[in-house]
């Protein structure tokens, strides 16, 4: 049996080894590629798409009740464990001089680029009964997005979505005059070209699967918009910071992770060029990578309180 994982946060529903028995009792097909390896462990060959696929659709359903979830083969498959981190790091963020952690329909999140599988969305309302909207630049992503809620009529009225028409703006177009959000997340795009998106995939690929393949596995291809961008990480969340300033007042915490340590340092000195009153780098384990979470508010310690009234 394998140990705890304990690099998970505290509240994360996947810390403990799965039970496959379980996650094949809510989709059967995942018994298929279930294997004990040669250390005896119960598991699945992380570098089949299809097994990696299943297993998220099995752990959305189990532990957050999401039906038939599904996403084309071309679109990133995310690591849930890992995503589910991320919304439980928001709360700890949402929680600091408060008592006890937010939650319902007035805490209101925005998560920038929620893809065709809208994983952050769902993970956040089912843990915390938040609201969210979902955007993107890719209209397919959406119509995905779409179709997961469709087959879950509870969650249309807390879970919307909206297009980004400008690949250019990250919350201009998405936030209207009269909106206010808890806070905004953010998985950007880490590579800063194509060349590079493929040469990281075949690299995880033969992490993976500990062969000389050079075709990479699709459970790490993704649309364009999910991979890279130009300029990389680093471009992206400068321009989510300065576009930021401009919504000050709308958003109460900004976040967004960062793959890269390296790029901490800019993006801070830009984050107080740009005024922001707080700033927090929260260390993070996403998968097998140390990630952070960057979170940043224009707005002042005595007026936070009344974004939860």
């Amino acid at each position: 049996m394998s140990a705890e994982k304990s690099s998970l946060h505290t509240r994360n529903l996947h810390r403990n080894p799965y039970d496959f028995d379980k996650l094949i009792s809510c989709v059967p097909e995942l018994k298929h590629y279930v294997f004990v390896n040669a250390y005896q462990t119960v598991t699945i060959n992380f570098s089949i798409p299809k097994a990696v696929k299943l297993l998220n659709k099995a752990l959305l359903s189990y532990f957050y009740s999401i039906k038939d979830w599904d996403i084309p083969d071309n679109n990133l498959c995310p690591p849930i464990p890992g995503r589910a981190d991320y919304v439980h790091y928001i709360a700890d963020l949402l929680a600091d001089r408060m008592d006890g952690i937010p939650s319902g329909n007035s805490v209101k999140g925005l998560d920038i680029g929620t893809g065709a599988n809208l994983v952050y969305p769902l993970i956040s309302h089912r843990s915390y009964g938040w609201t969210m909207l979902g955007t993107d630049i890719n209209q397919d992503s959406l119509t995905n997005a779409q179709h997961i809620l469709d087959q879950n009529a509870d969650l249309s009225s807390v879970i919307q979505l909206k297009i980004q028409p400008d690949a250019g703006h990250i919350f201009t177009n998405i936030i209207d005059p009269d909106d206010r959000f808890t806070f905004s997340m953010c998985n950007p795009p880490f590579h800063d070209s194509e060349e590079s998106a493929m040469k990281g995939n075949i690299r995880k690929t033969k992490n993976l699967s500990k062969s000389k393949k050079s075709k990479p596995l699709l459970n790490f291809s993704g649309q364009q918009s999910e991979l890279w961008c130009e300029g990389g990480e680093l471009a992206f969340i400068t321009k989510m910071i300065n576009e930021s300033a401009l919504f000050s007042s709308q958003v109460l915490w900004f976040t967004c992770l960062v793959s890269k340590k390296d790029n901490l340092n800019k993006l801070n000195n830009l984050l107080n060029k740009v005024k922001a009153v707080e700033v927090k780098t929260i260390d993070m384990a996403q998968g097998q990578k140390v990630s952070r979470m960057l979170a940043w508010t224009f707005i002042p310690d005595k007026n936070r309180e009344i974004w939860f009234i």
